[in-house]
Parts: C-alpha cells; structure tokens; sequence
C-alpha cells in the first residue's frame, strides 16, 4: 500500500500575516522562513494526526484488493474521485462508481463493492489498483481552529528555537495537547 500526493493544499491553514503577527514581527527578512516553517508545522501536525487539513488530492496505490473493505488512511474524506485497476495493455483502467460504494463520512473512510459484485483483478501483481481521493477540511478557514493554532505554535517554537534537537524530540506540550483530540489511532 503506497500513498502519494497528487495535488497539495492550495494555502495553509495558517497565513504569513498570522504568524508574523503572532511573532509581533514588523520586519519582512524572514519571512520565507517563516513561509518555510508554516508549512513544515502543518507537514508535521498532518502526519501527527494522520488528517489533511486544505484540501488535497491523494492516491492510494495497492497490490491486490483486501477481503475486507478498504480504509482510507487519511481523514476528513472529501470524495473518491476514481478507481483504476490495471490492464492487460498496462493501463489504468477506471471503474465506474455505481460498482462501488463509499462510506466519506467514517473515520476511516472505507470504499467496498457493492453486493453481488467482485473486484475485477489488476493485470499485474504490483500497484495494479489505484484509488483516487481528496481529503482535507476544505479552505483554511475551515480548518478546525485548534489544528490551525497548533501549527502557529509550532511554527513559532522552531523559528524562536532554530538550534537543532537532538533524537527523541517531541511536539511542544501545547501543541501535542491541541492536536491529541485529532489523531486517529493505528490498530
């Protein structure tokens, strides 16, 4: 199972004007790295709590269909925008949705067949299957604001704290503390 990014959020829950205000900062010659670390503190808190924040588009790549339906390992789900499974030819191939059903609005998102249906096999043994989705809570402002308060803080710990750290180093406790009602475990 391989995860990859299609399109990244178009903005960050967090602007610039923000940060810099959350800083108090009036000078502007830090401000790609503060762009830098906005969008390295979302980054984070994104893989952290296993959720998209702006909306973005994935593929979840697999190698062969699960007995069980098939969960989604990002959160919130948005829609499933395609399922291709591979041809003989090598072409990814799209199945039609009315084959499938999705359930967005679980934590996880699952996609099954429908009943009375069977998974067509890929063609091939790997990465024969490909699904399609966006995740992410929609624009900036709809990002749930402890995520977005989250990433501020963390972003302004690194840029106040530009020192490496050494193994082990965890998210700041007021920022583990906002995001804990946000993570979605692993079983």
């Amino acid at each position: 199972m391989t995860l990859t990014l299609l399109t990244g959020p178009a903005e960050e829950p967090v602007s610039l004007a923000e940060a810099r205000a959350h800083l108090k900062l009036d000078a502007t010659e830090e401000d790609a790295l503060l762009t830098a670390l906005l969008t390295a503190a979302r980054a984070t808190l994104e893989a952290e709590t296993r959720r998209a924040f702006v909306t973005q588009s994935w593929r979840l790549t697999l190698d062969d269909w699960p007995p069980r339906p098939i969960e989604l390992p990002l959160a919130p789900v948005a829609s499933v925008t395609a399922v291709t499974v591979a041809s003989l030819s090598g072409a990814m191939l799209p199945l039609d949705p009315a084959f499938y059903e999705v359930d967005a609005g679980g934590e996880p998102a699952r996609i099954a067949v429908k009943h009375g249906q069977a998974w067509p096999m890929p063609a091939t043994r790997l990465a024969g299957i490909a699904i399609d989705f966006s995740a992410g809570y929609g624009t900036a402002a709809d990002v749930p604001m402890p995520l977005r308060q989250a990433a501020l803080m963390l972003a302004a710990h690194w840029f106040e704290h530009r020192e490496p750290v050494g193994d082990g180093a965890k998210l700041p406790r007021t920022v583990s503390a906002l995001v804990k009602p946000y993570r979605r475990l692993r079983l």
